[in-house]
């Protein structure tokens, strides 16, 4: 997920209670105006992370490394969040180390994809074909059936996102960047595999009768995303190299850090979004987000695109603001 902290945009719905004082717009320009700022600045970092190149040519690749540092950023802001709201007693702990593991993986997996070569453009598009994944299990499982408009929006996500890679203008680096699609195809995989956990953190917070608040949902998925970062890195030796190679490049380690602290407040700001507003308005302020940052990092960090990159942007974008159209007026139906 390029959005940064745990993606529980459901998890934790409105379990803070609906604050009085503020007009609704006013929250929700802190709300989305806090993901914004937060998010786009992580979205830069993180492209800023795996494009950085030492004076010996070395390049930053301990994607799990990152996230160990990320995810102890927020299991910070969580820890001190669950201190001022109150800490929940008897959390089911295995739902949360299932649901944990499972998103730092997919996390990681988009930032090996980063490090493997592949566009951040490219990468944040290719993230947002989210359905493709559930679409492709339940069709092999069987179960959910879909609508032609479904098919099509993540159809054009998906056709897009090829393009875009295709009407990129700079050439080479075609085998890295394969391995780079591979790691962004297992990343969705695994956001589909989370989405499943976190249904069944739900199914097992409410059996257990224990209602969690924002921050203990921080907390707790952000503790496990850190010790399984924590083992995986240690694992594969990337502790002392990532730290080596932070203490002779100090300017990476500056942009890793605001990296981190970027994702525990944009992940604030979710949490505070989400005790405010319906879910649907995080959805779209998330969504919205995405193009933007892609849009941003074309324009401010020198990727070069041919008409065809565009209208694979433009084909891209268009599924993903056609999910969303979608979603919002489901949601009008339903009242």
């Amino acid at each position: 997920n390029t959005r940064g902290g745990s993606s529980t945009d459901d998890a934790a719905t409105t379990t803070m209670s609906k604050e009085t004082g503020l007009p609704p717009a006013a929250k929700l320009l802190i709300g989305a105006g806090g993901i914004y700022g937060a998010f786009l600045y992580y979205g830069s970092l993180q492209e800023d992370v795996f494009r950085y190149t030492a004076a010996d040519g070395t390049q930053f690749k301990q994607a799990w490394f990152l996230q160990v540092l990320e995810a102890l950023a927020n299991v910070l802001v969580g820890f001190v969040g669950m201190q001022l709201t109150g800490a929940t007693k008897n959390i089911p702990q295995m739902a949360f180390a299932i649901s944990g593991a499972s998103q730092v993986s997919a996390k990681a997996c988009t930032s090996l994809a980063l490090a493997n070569g592949l566009s951040f453009p490219i990468a944040t598009l290719a993230k947002s074909g989210k359905m493709a994944p559930v679409m492709f299990g339940s069709l092999i499982l069987g179960g959910a059936t879909y609508t032609l408009r479904e098919y099509l929006q993540v159809a054009l996500i998906i056709g897009g996102t090829a393009v875009v890679s295709m009407g990129k203008k700079k050439g080479g680096g075609s085998a890295s960047s394969l391995i780079g699609v591979a790691y962004i195809i297992l990343s969705l995989v695994l956001d589909g595999v989370t989405a499943g956990f976190q249904k069944r953190l739900k199914a097992e917070t409410a059996k257990a009768g224990v209602k969690p608040k924002p921050y203990d949902f921080m907390f707790w998925t952000n503790l496990y995303m850190c010790l399984t970062a924590m083992v995986i890195s240690g694992g594969l030796g990337e502790v002392g190299t990532g730290l080596a190679y932070c203490a002779g490049n100090p300017e990476i380690l500056e942009k890793i850090i605001k990296f981190a602290i970027c994702s525990a407040v944009g992940q604030s700001f979710i949490f505070y979004t989400i005790a405010n507003f319906d879910p649907l308005i995080l959805s779209t302020v998330t969504t919205t987000r995405k193009i933007f940052s892609v849009l941003l990092s074309i324009f401010l960090k020198g990727h070069t695109l041919s008409l065809t990159g565009w209208t694979g942007i433009a084909m891209a974008c268009s599924g993903i603001l056609s999910e969303m159209h979608a979603k919002m007026s489901g949601k009008a139906k339903a009242h």
